[in-house]
């Protein structure tokens, strides 16, 4: 067996200046939320909120992705319209409730993740 790949596949897969036109014509504003919601699904999924649950729940890790999460809304919120953004914001606050009961020690109310940029989640 050889390691070369097949020159089938090469002319199969596109190539750099595809992937540009493709990426041209895609609206700046579902690039972010597309963005958005990947940090929420791999958030939700480290802090447990998954079928498979305790498997791969890692609070710092989740910590991480729902702080990314609150930058990147916080910065785009002016660019995308409050259509979008609401729902992206109910999610977050969502998952930083989540966060704060499966936290063993919760952060105090404003010191949580994503806080910095959205201020303190009540319940």
């Amino acid at each position: 067996m050889s390691d070369a790949t097949p020159a089938s596949d090469i002319h199969e897969s596109p190539g750099f200046d595809a992937m540009t036109r493709d990426i041209a014509e895609v609206p700046a504003v579902e690039v972010i939320v597309t963005v958005a919601v990947n940090l929420m699904s791999a958030a939700a999924v480290k802090l447990g909120l998954t079928e498979e649950g305790e498997e791969h729940k890692d609070l710092d890790e989740a910590r991480k992705l729902v702080h990314a999460l609150a930058g990147l809304l916080d910065a785009s919120t002016t660019e995308i319209s409050s259509f979008h953004a609401a729902p992206l914001r109910d999610g977050l606050k969502s998952l930083q409730l989540a966060f704060r009961e499966a936290s063993l020690v919760p952060d105090e109310v404003g010191q949580g993740p994503g806080e910095k940029y959205t201020g303190p989640v009540y319940g």
